[in-house]
């Protein structure tokens, strides 16, 4: 299973998480096997202007993950994630992708549907 965490800085599953998925400054990518961490990538987020939030989901979903984990979301991205069938969890407790992938793995995280966390989109 793929995981995808918006960060702001390149330091593996010790990154800390990025406050919205959008303005991250990187993607995080955790591959987990039987719960347990095989494989870590990070990735630059090319941002979304010119294609508001449409291009952010184009963005993540090209990376071909199972699940996004954010701390805030628009409607808008949430409804397109929605859409293109991916799973959207928040979790706004987690300072680190290590925290949250284990709160992921015990089942604590509250998982969205198409609608976002903010109303600010």
């Amino acid at each position: 299973m793929k995981l995808i965490f918006p960060t702001d800085e390149n330091a593996g599953y010790l990154s800390d998480r990025g406050a919205h998925f959008g303005k991250a400054k990187f993607y995080t990518m955790i591959t987990l096997q039987d719960g347990v961490i095989t494989e870590v990538e990070c990735v630059v987020n090319p941002g979304h202007s010119g294609g508001a939030c449409g291009n952010a989901v184009a963005n993540i979903m090209a990376l071909k993950p199972d699940a996004l984990i954010v701390s805030g979301i628009g409607g808008s991205p949430a409804q397109g994630f929605a859409k293109a069938g991916l799973a959207l969890y928040v979790d706004q407790d987690s300072a680190t992708v290590q925290e949250s992938v284990k709160r992921f793995v015990e089942g604590s995280l509250r998982q969205l549907g198409s609608s976002g966390t903010c109303s600010a989109h």
